[in-house]
């Protein structure tokens, strides 16, 4: 993805779920971009995994910008699946934790890193860019 530079340095993301009556439901979500994909700390009662668990179709936004020429933004759909496996969890939420504080023994950092039983993985499909 030409964005990738872009998407590595960015610190939030748009993520859309659909529930299970259809009706999107958007967060935005701390996140880390490596090797194509996103991926997404995050706690398997929250609305977003218990939808990602029924319905893997999930968009997308990274955006910033509201006066030229610094208006850059990466959207797209793609599928989403819960990491679940305990020892990969661990070891995805802290490199995802470390891109917003400096250190795990940072108080919110570890209630966050502690609170974190699930990665969702983001496969992107279908993505637009633009830089104005």
């Amino acid at each position: 993805m030409k964005s990738e530079k872009f998407l590595k340095t960015q610190k939030i993301l748009r993520l859309a779920t659909i529930d299970c009556t259809g009706v999107p439901h958007i967060v935005p979500v701390w996140y880390m971009y490596w090797n194509d994909k996103f991926y997404v700390g995050t706690n398997t009662r929250t609305r977003k995994a218990k939808n990602i668990r029924k319905n893997p179709k999930v968009s997308f936004c990274v955006d910033i910008g509201i006066r030229s020429p610094d208006i850059i933004g990466v959207m797209g759909t793609g599928r989403a699946k819960l990491i679940l496996k305990k020892e990969l969890v661990e070891k995805l939420a802290k490199k995802i934790l470390l891109r917003y504080f400096k250190s795990m023994k940072n108080k919110s950092a570890q209630q966050l890193f502690d609170q974190t039983d699930c990665i969702i993985q983001i496969t992107p499909r279908k993505v637009t860019e633009w830089k104005y």
